[in-house]
């Protein structure tokens, strides 16, 4: 470091510091620096060394084996020894930046003198113009702004009145100034302008636009060539939704620039659902400031945003290149914008940058003939140019003359500006070089305008001169508009100005150290929405040994199928991905909710799509249903059997005992209730629907009455025999006839009442099977449906508890132990219907309800006449009076 700034020191003008780098003194203080800490490391193996230590309680069920520092005293000393030589070495760096004039090195002054290539360039041009400054020429001077302190004014003064040391005192009579260009730094710009207005002097900045040189009333007569960046915030937002970062650190300049952009990112980026990272403001004021910075190390470098966008000027960023851009935004995609001047980074660190730089520029018109003019440029040429003599001897290698007299002779002969590499000096106009151009043109332009009306002002003596006040341009220069030659439309009005386009660079470094400024894209605010960012992503070059786009965000996206679940306490770009439930799609990437799909539609089984879902019900296709279909069918044929059986023995005994007439009724509904089962098969309409329950609630009315019939036809047929025969007219009269039609009127009735309030109605079930609409039917009333079950339910108990109470009546035919099982039967199946039908879904709530119907009917059909078909083909000699006599007599013969 010491070397360096001795280099610089020998190459200034007096060369009093020449022995000290000859004489070997920067090797001395390596080995002094390390003698010292050698030193200090022996102290500390001298009193307390390191050694082997555990640690039981940083991991449990661990025993952590590390190295104790011993004395951390002397640890520290060591660490504060290492961060007092970094802090030394970063002073130096600094003062080399702002405290030597600049135009001592090549490189710096390669950049800086390529703005006074563009100012002799545009007056050439001008004076060139026969329809511009007619009989006027201009010529220009050239000064250094010493950056320290008061000294910054010293050669203003010296420029307004000849002597600095006597203000508001002019010695230059016979040298008219009519406008100062300054910059490209805003310091000495705003330094400078404190003194200018006190004169009304027309001021013109060529650096970057800063709000704080806007005030009128500070700076009167200060016009800023560069465009404000009204579209910067919108540039770089969308240059993320491209990349789609969403997960961005924010690292911006400590000034009125710096706020006022750091609030309009973080609006826009609010816009577009864009987080930030962390936020790191840059000033190069203090050290203290570096301090700070290298405390965010873990929150910038750990964090998991991969982009970064650094937006300042060129002052407030000189701490961020000297010192920790390395430490920093390493492995990070820098967007920035036009301040970061690479060539400060080339000259401090041997090592290529390990961020990847994107660098948004205002966009402007190529100047033709300025290349050209740079290639022709030769100190033979400019004789009165020392800078330019300078420039030259340094960066074509001249040898050394016997005197400081610097001879052309011992250059190459041919050597042109042009030799020079791409990233050494630049043979493009320069953003800076840009508005200088500008610059020269305007105060061309005010005066062209300002002679056409005053042709002559009178000065001192007799004398007359063409040349006008420079505060006579100030009202011109207020309101002027012109196109310059490259077709740029120039303004100095701030609010007359034009929005600025944008190219986008990509820094080429590859091979090591050709950081090559590449033209990779450009934003312009007046195309179309959507088509404002154009970008060349295949020219990019991202880090080395990398291919791929980088990745800046907080949380992966969630794929389609997923919805993203905030993260408490964290960003909106944090997020956990959660599956859609269940009929729920997400047909996209990010999705904040996902979409229900409709009734007739379900989600596929990755939940990002709906599919139509296909109609079905219980159909005589189906294997369900076409085993009920073959059930009901063979019990209705079985029962068909079972009545032209009793028909063919009709006049036997046990036909004739069980009130024939009775069974004959009780036969033909239970045909009807297996047949009505086939009513909930096959797509259901409003009639089948309707048809299915009031059938059978009828039918099975008919049945269960019958049984009951039959009990009490029983009960008093043997009540009848009784001593007193009081109710022998009942069973005369035919009197259990009339339960049957009154049973069965009555729940007529009630379906009567159900079809008025809610009947059944044809309805879709989307839940029960996945992929399928279920059609069936609805009960509509569920109390009307209820009372109807609940009716025959009142039946059958009846019909139980008579038969119960008759089933030790003496007979040889009495079938009432067979009328009380045929009740259990008929209740336990629908006792059991109820709780099975409620918990299934779909076509199996359909399929239980007829299994049940089945099952009931097939109960009464096998307990009341399974025994008595039993007698009639197994056993006929008891199906006759005779036989029943036969076998009673020979009962009580075996008894005595």
């Amino acid at each position: 470091m010491v070397t360096v700034v001795l280099a610089f020191k020998v190459n200034s003008p007096e060369r009093r510091m020449r022995w000290l780098l000859v004489s070997g003194v920067p090797n001395f203080i390596f080995s002094l620096c390390t003698l010292i800490q050698v030193t200090l490391c022996g102290l500390w193996l001298g009193t307390s060394p390191p050694f082997v230590d555990t640690d039981a309680n940083s991991e449990h069920g661990h025993v952590i084996i590390l190295c104790n520092k011993g004395s951390f005293t002397a640890f520290y000393y060591v660490l504060e020894y290492l961060v007092t030589l970094a802090l030394a070495s970063f002073r130096m760096l600094r003062r080399i930046l702002v405290s030597t004039p600049r135009f001592v090195y090549c490189s710096g002054i390669l950049k800086d003198y390529q703005l006074v290539l563009a100012l002799a360039f545009a007056i050439e041009q001008i004076n060139k113009n026969p329809s511009l400054l007619h009989n006027l020429t201009l010529g220009f001077d050239i000064y250094d702004a010493q950056y320290r302190g008061w000294t910054v004014l010293r050669n203003p003064f010296t420029w307004l009145f000849g002597n600095y040391k006597i203000p508001n005192y002019s010695c230059m009579r016979d040298s008219r100034s009519v406008a100062v260009f300054t910059g490209p730094s805003t310091v000495t710009s705003d330094q400078i302008g404190t003194l200018l207005r006190l004169y009304r002097f027309p001021q013109f900045t060529v650096g970057s636009f800063d709000q704080s040189l806007s005030d009128l009333n500070k700076f009167p007569a200060l016009y800023q060539m560069a465009k404000k960046d009204t579209s910067i915030t919108t540039a770089m937002v969308s240059l993320l939704l491209y990349f789609s970062w969403n997960w961005v650190g924010l690292m911006t300049s400590q000034n009125e620039n710096g706020v006022s952009v750091l609030a309009e990112l973080k609006e826009e980026m609010a816009k577009n659902r864009l987080c930030v990272a962390y936020e790191v403001v840059i000033s190069s004021q203090d050290l203290q400031h570096l301090y700070n910075m290298m405390g965010n190390y873990n929150d910038i470098n750990k964090a998991s945003a991969r982009a970064v966008i650094i937006y300042g000027d060129q002052d407030s960023l000189k701490a961020l290149m000297l010192g920790i851009e390395q430490i920093l935004i390493k492995g990070k995609v820098c967007i920035m914008n036009s301040q970061w001047d690479f060539t400060l980074k080339r000259k401090y660190f041997m090592l290529g940058s390990l961020h990847v730089p994107l660098i948004f520029t205002h966009h402007y018109a190529d100047v033709s003939g300025f290349t050209d003019f740079v290639k022709a440029i030769h100190p033979s040429k400019y004789p009165e140019d020392f800078v330019l003599a300078k420039l030259w001897f340094l960066s074509f290698n001249c040898s050394y003359s016997e005197s400081d007299c610097v001879s052309w002779d011992n250059c190459v002969h041919d050597a042109s500006l042009d030799w020079l590499p791409g990233h050494i000096f630049d043979m493009t106009m320069s953003g800076d070089s840009y508005n200088v151009y500008n610059a020269v043109y305007a105060v061309a332009q005010a005066l062209h305008e300002l002679l056409l009306h005053q042709t002559e002002v009178p000065t001192l003596g007799n004398r007359k001169e063409i040349v006008p006040s420079p505060v006579q341009l100030n009202p011109l220069l207020k309101s002027i508009q012109f196109q310059n030659p490259s077709g740029d439309q120039v303004i100095l009005d701030e609010k007359r100005k034009l929005e600025p386009e944008y190219d986008i660079l990509n820094i080429w470094n590859f091979p090591e150290g050709l950081e090559l400024a590449v033209k990779v894209g450009k934003f312009s605010p007046y195309a179309p929405h959507g088509n404002q960012l154009s970008l060349s992503e295949n020219m990019v070059e991202w880090a080395i040994e990398t291919t791929e786009t980088p990745h800046s965000v907080c949380s992966e996206s969630c794929d389609p199928g997923f919805r993203k679940s905030p993260q408490e306490g964290k960003a909106a770009c944090c997020f956990d991905c959660t599956p859609c439930p269940e009929n729920e799609i997400a047909n996209g990437t990010n999705m904040e909710h996902c979409v229900r799909c409709e009734d007739h539609q379900y989600a596929n089984t990755h939940r990002t799509k709906c599919l139509l879902r296909v109609a079905t019900f219980l159909t005589f296709g189906d294997p369900l249903g076409m085993a009920l279909a073959c059930i009901a069918f063979c019990f209705s044929m079985l029962t068909v059997v079972v009545l032209g059986m009793f028909l063919k023995y009709k006049d036997t005994a046990i036909v004739k005992a069980n009130n024939r007439a009775l069974s004959y009724n009780l036969l033909i509904s239970l045909i009807f209730c297996f047949l009505c089962s086939l009513l909930f098969l096959g797509r259901p309409n409003a009639v089948t629907c309707i048809l299915q329950q009031i059938t059978f609630g009828v039918v099975f009315t008919v049945a269960v009455s019958t049984v009951l019939a039959k009990t009490v036809t029983v009960v008093l047929a043997f009540k009848a025999i009784s001593p007193g025969r009081k109710i022998r007219w009942l069973l005369v009269s035919g009197a259990p006839k009339f339960i049957i039609p009154i049973c069965t009127l009555i729940q007529v009735t009630l379906c009567g009442l159900w079809l008025e309030a809610s009947p059944p109605f044809v309805d879709t079930d989307v839940h029960s099977e996945h992929g399928h609409i279920i059609i069936l039917c609805n009960k509509g009333s569920l109390t009307a449906f209820y009372c109807v079950l609940g009716y025959l339910g009142f039946l059958a108990l009846a019909s139980f508890t008579v038969a119960f109470l008759a089933r030790n009546l003496p007979d040889t035919f009495n079938e009432a132990k067979f009328l009380t099982f045929s009740m259990l039967v008929f209740c336990s199946v629908w006792i059991t219907f109820l709780p099975v039908y409620h918990s299934a879904k779909g076509k199996v709530m359909v399929a239980v309800e007829v299994f049940s119907i089945l099952s009931s009917g097939a109960g009464l059909l096998a307990c009341i006449f399974a025994p008595k078909c039993y007698i009639i083909l197994a056993m006929p000699n008891r199906n006759s009076l005779h036989g029943f006599r036969d076998k009673k007599h020979g009962r009580r013969n075996k008894h005595y």
